[in-house]
């Protein structure tokens, strides 16, 4: 028992501390500091027990990564972290932490984050923004490149294609919707 109080007593001052900045930052708002912290010890133990099992097995990391499995791999980041964060089909996966708001552009949804403060609160917004989504999705597939580099870009190529597909959905809407006809204003015949 006298080895519990003293890790209470040590850890007071860090607690206050740690309390005293929380309101500092926060000014007021309720920001999910803990929340936060918690997913970035999750990212680093993941990131950390990944490299320990390829260290492990003994693989060889690349000297380099190719120009064009790198450009494969980073819009397959793009477009994965944007399917995770705001198509509707994967709406279920963050429906235990945002709440519906409408459409959000072509095939896409706005979501609120439905708890303030917390981890529910941390983990509503990692899973909204494709941005903070794109950190885990570029390590899995970075993870994913080195241990089975085969499977690794079979899976990024489907991604890339899909992304390429939104761009050509996007251009064929321009065009019968008349956003990419010539502009014809001033133009004479003949010249």
């Amino acid at each position: 028992m006298a080895f519990a109080d003293q890790i209470q007593r040590l850890g007071a001052p860090v607690r206050e501390w740690a309390r005293t900045q929380k309101r500092e930052y926060t000014n007021g708002e309720e920001r999910p500091l803990g929340g936060d912290l918690g997913a970035m010890a999750v990212y680093v133990g993941l990131v950390s027990a990944a490299a320990a099992a390829v260290r492990a097995s003994g693989r060889e990391l690349p000297e380099r990564i190719p120009l064009g499995d790198a450009t494969l791999l980073t819009v397959a980041t793009f477009r994965l972290a944007r399917r995770i964060a705001k198509d509707p089909v994967t709406s279920p996966i963050r429906a235990p932490f945002t709440r519906f708001e409408g459409a959000s552009g072509h095939a896409e949804v706005a979501e609120e984050v439905r708890e303030h403060g917390g981890v529910k609160h941390a983990v509503g917004e990692l899973l909204t923004c494709p941005f903070c989504l794109a950190q885990w999705v570029g390590t899995a597939y970075v993870f994913g490149y080195v241990t089975a580099p085969k499977a690794t870009r079979l899976a990024a190529l489907t991604m890339t294609m899909v992304a390429g597909s939104d761009v050509l959905q996007f251009v064929y809407d321009a065009i019968q919707n008349g956003g990419l006809s010539p502009n014809t204003e001033g133009v004479e015949d003949g010249d």
